[in-house]
């Protein structure tokens, strides 16, 4: 079913033991997002609950948990809604049946690019954390300076910079 689709409504147990749904609560619970955040994610058309109970109480499969788990997974990287929209999308494509080569191709070659984001995005977070980790270290390392240590690497020099006007 399309994400902004219209939910099938189970009415009966029979069709209910035919494929195993969980209610918003369970799935809130197993992807760490919140029960408010579930229903923005559908207002906005990024998942859809894959059924309604006979009292309306939207029910989820397995893959619409796994969709609510990549969203959460690229939401910290900056990701739009579209993005998160077009990925889904892309994803849905390469796996539908009878989706001709030439769209399927497409819709891989779009998930590619995106495969090309994310690995762009984690290299950056690297530089990032490797940049946090060499000032943790200097930070570290200025408690211990003296003014007889000596400037070595960059980080020395920075360390020593700090520590002299503190003496100052």
């Amino acid at each position: 079913m399309s994400p902004g689709g219209a939910a099938q409504r189970i009415d009966n147990a029979e069709d209910q033991a035919h494929t195993e749904h969980r209610q918003i609560g369970d799935v809130a619970e197993r992807t760490g997002l919140s029960l408010r955040t579930i229903r923005y994610y559908e207002e906005v058309a990024l998942v859809a609950p894959s059924a309604r109970s006979h009292g309306g109480f939207r029910l989820y499969t397995e893959a619409d948990i796994a969709r609510f788990a990549l969203v959460a997974r690229m939401r910290p990287l900056g990701f739009s809604l579209d993005e998160m929209r077009d990925l889904l999308e892309a994803l849905d494509t390469t796996t539908r049946i009878g989706v001709g080569p030439g769209e399927r191709a497409g819709a891989q070659a779009r998930v590619s690019v995106f495969q090309a984001s994310v690995e762009e995005r984690v290299a950056g977070l690297r530089r990032q954390l490797d940049a946090a980790e060499t000032l943790a270290r200097s930070l570290r390392s200025e408690a211990l300076l003296s003014p007889d240590v000596v400037v070595t690497t960059p980080e020395d020099a920075l360390a020593a910079h700090y520590a002299t006007e503190r003496v100052l």
